[in-house]
This record gives structure tokens, sequence and C-alpha cells, in this order.
């Protein structure tokens, strides 16, 4: 039987995108296991989720380490111990330095509700509906060291509705997160997508958040 790919998650919070990427794999025939969730907040039901599932967990506290790249590094030192290939980011309240991004180089992946490079960084829902635009959406993109500015993998539009609040449209791109994670990472497993060169993520500049 031939191994599956193995996927890790870093999730702080809920972890209703890492709950998608749960279910998928947990059906017949999918291409990938989540592997491991990382998570540094003891108390979020991200970890719970994955223990439901059966799913290894860790917690890594930033207060554990002198510095962020010496907590960057033991995040990574974790999930290489689970010979992880792909990293999701399923609402990690953290930006990722090169200290973990070196580790696993192109091989980390985002979920964030915009179409990039429209409104990077926090609260694009509210960025969106502050600028008056028809459409926003979600991206999956590859990491990299900027804010939201590695190459994209997929997109889904999403509507904006003349009587939407941040709750309103955040609940209805949340619906389109699952679906267009769940998508990248089948057809990463599957190898459908090729990971991006190494170089690429290093030369694409970080973008200022408006």
């Amino acid at each position: 039987m031939t191994e599956k790919f193995k996927v890790a998650a870093l999730a702080s919070g809920r972890g209703t995108n890492l709950q998608a990427l749960l279910d998928e794999a947990g059906r017949p025939g999918s291409p990938f296991s989540v592997v491991l969730v990382i998570s540094d907040n003891p108390q979020a039901h991200a970890l719970e989720r994955a223990n439901r599932e059966g799913v290894a967990t860790a917690v890594v506290l930033r207060k554990d380490h002198p510095s962020r790249a010496s907590f960057d590094e033991a995040l990574a030192d974790t999930a290489k111990r689970y010979g992880v290939e792909l990293v999701c980011l399923a609402g990690f309240m953290r930006v990722l330095t090169s200290a973990f991004l070196s580790r696993f180089r192109g091989r980390v992946i985002n979920i964030h509700p915009s179409l990039l490079p429209s409104f990077p960084g926090l609260d694009a829902p509210r960025q969106a509906l502050e600028k008056g635009v028809k459409v926003t959406g979600c991206t999956v993109h590859f990491v990299d060291e900027g804010v939201d500015t590695g190459p994209i993998i997929t997109q889904i539009p999403v509507d904006v509705e003349p009587d939407d609040t941040v709750e309103t449209l955040s609940a209805r791109i949340l619906v389109r997160e699952h679906v267009a994670y769940v998508r990248s990472v089948r057809q990463i497993a599957e190898g459908k997508i090729p990971f991006p060169h190494p170089a690429l993520a290093l030369a694409i500049p970080p973008m200022e958040t408006p």
C-alpha cells in the first residue's frame, strides 16, 4: 500500500480549516493524511479536533523560548520528527520567520480571506468592506517571509452583498476557504501542483499592509 502524503497543521484557535482537512484525509482514497497538529495555544479547539481524529498533537509555547527564531526552530524540529512533507497554516496567529521557513522551504501553505494581493494582513474582510469592493474571496498561497506575499495556488471569489457585515462576509468566505484549502492540499499531494523553486519565495518582497 502506498504511503500517504504527510501533512502537518499549525493552528492557534478554532481550527475550522483544520477540520476540513481532517475530514478530507479521512475519506477513502484520500492521497494525504494529517499526521500532526501543532499549536502555540494549549487551549486551542484545534487540538481537540485533532485528538478526536486520533491525530498527534504538540504544544510549543512562545514564552518557553528566548527568541522568535528559537521558537520557530522548535516548531520545525517538532514537524521534522513526524516526517512532514507539507505544513498547512490553519489559523496560526504568528508570522513564521526564516528559522522555520528555511527548514520547509516552499512546503508551507496558508489560506487567506481575500483575493490577494488585495487586502493582505489582518482583518481582510473588514478591509474589503471599508474599500467598498463588490467581490472579495479567499486565496491559498505558498508562504514566504513576507506578509501574504508568496506564490498563489488558487483563489475562489465571493460576492460582497450590500447589507454585509464583517461577520456575515467572513462566514461566507470561510465556507469557500474550506473548499479551496482541501482542493489545494489534495492536488499538492497528488503531484498536480508543483512546489515552487526555493529561490522564488526569496525573490518576492514583503508587501506593506494598507
